[in-house]
């Protein structure tokens, strides 16, 4: 479908939560990059290391060639900590039976206690959390999703996630390069997912589809291929794109500093892959 005609929309910034608005029809959602914590939130918690050991680190830099693609971003600077956008917002867990984390964390991945002793969330903090960051979060994701299918009518939501390559507590072994989620086919067409697994396999990198994360929330909510609404989550191993550490990791060595260079051969199958999903839904 040919895009409709319409004037150069505008970005939206706010103290922790970011849109950056493109014409193509591709919304990358960004919501565990950020490392922000409000200081009456903070106060309750271990070290302020434990509480951003779980960031999807540098994911905003490995990406950031996506608004010349002529992408939509939105991105949160808050810390997963505080509350995670990609969880089930009625604390459901999306992967019944298997360790994970809750809508506000209270333990890191590697089971640490975030929280000191008493501190840890309420119910009613926790839906006020949900009402002060969730629900804005999702109302920008679905605002964009909306203004997008007025351009274009098919879409793709790519959400952008990553993960240390081993935590023995969620899966066993060194986690694939490329961890392709679609809800078991459930959040986009056959054809997008097979596009995006071809790119993937043409590359050094390994992959999977549908493995230890097959989507979370986002992909889950949104993907509705039949309204022309095609959603995917992409969880990187953290090795494909950072010097990441192997073994334990501890302040001395984690997070690792960003090496654009280190990260060029990902990056440019990332690139692929969003160019890919446009021209996917352009042609729907």
């Amino acid at each position: 479908m040919q895009p409709k005609e319409n004037a150069s929309p505008m970005n939206s910034t706010s103290a922790w939560l970011n849109v950056q608005r493109g014409t193509a029809p591709l919304l990358l959602c960004m919501p565990h990059t950020g490392t922000s914590i409000p200081p009456a939130i903070e106060s309750g918690l271990n070290t302020p290391w434990l509480s951003r050991k779980d960031t999807d680190w540098w994911i905003e830099r490995l990406y950031d060639f996506a608004p010349q693609l002529g992408a939509s971003i939105v991105h949160t600077d808050l810390s997963r900590t505080v509350i995670d956008p990609n969880r089930n917002p009625s604390g459901a867990s999306l992967y019944p039976g298997q360790a994970t984390t809750e809508l506000c964390p209270t333990t890191t991945f590697d089971g640490e206690p975030l929280y000191r002793a008493g501190r840890a969330p309420t119910e009613p903090e926790i839906a006020q959390r949900r009402r002060d960051y969730f629900e804005p979060y999702h109302a920008a994701v679905a605002g964009e999703i909306a203004r997008l299918r007025e351009l274009h009518g098919t879409l793709v939501v790519y959400d952008c996630h990553s993960i240390r390559s081993a935590v023995p507590r969620l899966f066993t072994g060194l986690l694939p390069h490329f961890n392709l989620g679609t809800f078991a086919g459930a959040s986009c067409a056959p054809a997008l997912s097979a596009k995006i697994e071809a790119l993937c396999d043409a590359t050094q990198f390994t992959r999977v589809t549908n493995g230890r994360f097959k989507g979370g929330y986002t992909t889950r909510h949104y993907g509705r291929p039949h309204e022309g609404v095609h959603a995917v989550q992409m969880e990187l191993a953290c090795r494909g794109y950072l010097r990441e550490p192997l073994g334990e990791v501890e302040p001395g060595n984690w997070p690792c500093a960003w090496d654009a260079q280190f990260a060029a051969p990902m990056r440019a199958v990332l690139e692929e892959i969003l160019t890919a999903c446009i021209g996917f839904a352009a042609r729907a």
